[in-house]
């Protein structure tokens, strides 16, 4: 598919890789819909800071309201989905959300795509489905395993996506990004809230160190979903996008203070400890599908990326809440 003149959607286009998303559609020359949840505000999230506010078609709506979703995905030539509910901790808390957003939604989201004709679905995954590493590097055929109901819900919207495209022959691409980071995104993630604590606090309050992550910079995620919906060879795929190395928490932690020229003491903070049982100890990506499928390839080093987030969020500390856990 050729997105240069496409008339595109993307649920989940005011949060923070879905707003950088919109962006690099409109550079391509796509006539972009952006599906926002509704709130009584009227505000789009990040677009609306967003430069392409003005070029785009703002919607707002639901993915668990069939007919606003069926209404946004009418005239559509391909549907980015990336809307969902993220926060592991807050699954713990509130899993009947979780499916309700992440599998119900999913669900109404290919329904309303087969029902109006879309010609592709681009679906948006999580290395979170695998659970803690059983080998390493990890390719597309690891075993899933939902250690949150957050994974557990992902997992569900995967199969369905896999589902819609066997049952029915619909057009989907399943892209599984390896811990986007960069700027807009949350406090609540864990390379924003080392440098916010480290920048603006005396400590840094952390959950475990130990775990391993593989941490992949927005705009080479943003790529890589823009080239699942240009290779037509994917359709139909799980493809991976990580860079196939793995920094542990507190390495990453030590490495952001070298970067930042300030030392702290790092504390346990059990509130950001995951259940046992629920941790992930490991992440580490095999890439060689979407190099293969897709042409794609990480072009941000976690130096480089780390510069470009820190260098956002200069100046958007508050020391008055650096320290306070959302969760």
């Amino acid at each position: 598919m050729k997105l240069g003149g496409s008339k595109v959607l993307v649920t989940g286009a005011g949060g923070f890789i879905g707003s950088h998303l919109v962006e690099r559609l409109t550079e391509l020359g796509a006539h972009v819909r952006a599906m926002v949840r509704y709130n009584s505000t009227g505000t789009a999230g990040w677009l609306d800071q967003s430069p392409v506010r003005q070029d785009i078609d703002v919607v707002f709506s639901n993915v668990e309201d069939r007919d606003g979703l069926r209404k946004a995905m009418r005239g559509i030539d391909a549907a980015f989905h990336l809307a969902a509910l993220i926060g592991i901790p807050y699954s713990y808390d509130a899993p009947d959300s979780y499916v309700r957003t992440n599998i119900g939604g999913t669900l109404n989201v290919l329904q309303a795509a087969l029902d109006e004709q879309v010609g592709l679905v681009v679906h948006a995954s999580t290395s979170e489905v695998y659970g803690s590493a059983a080998f390493v590097p990890m390719n597309e055929e690891h075993p899933l395993r939902g250690q949150s109901p957050y994974s557990a819900t992902k997992i569900g919207a995967d199969k369905l996506a896999e589902a819609f495209h066997l049952s029915f022959g619909l057009p989907v691409v399943t892209v599984r990004p390896f811990n986007t980071y960069g700027p807009r995104q949350s406090e609540r993630a864990v390379i924003p809230a080392i440098v916010v604590q480290v920048a603006a606090g005396h400590r840094l309050r952390l959950g475990s160190l130990q775990p391993t992550r593989d941490f992949t910079y927005v705009t080479d995620t943003v790529e890589g979903f823009i080239r699942a919906a240009e290779h037509d060879e994917a359709i139909g795929s799980v493809v991976n996008l990580g860079t196939g190395t793995e920094v542990s928490i507190g390495d990453l932690a030590a490495k952001i203070m070298t970067k930042l020229g300030r030392t702290v003491a790092i504390e346990e903070d059990q509130e950001r400890v995951r259940p046992a049982g629920s941790e992930i100890d490991r992440l580490c990506s095999d890439n060689s599908r979407a190099r293969a499928l897709l042409k794609w390839q990480p072009r941000v080093s976690l130096d480089e990326g780390l510069d470009r987030t820190i260098d956002w969020l200069a100046g958007r500390i508050d020391a008055g809440h650096h320290s306070r856990y959302v969760v």
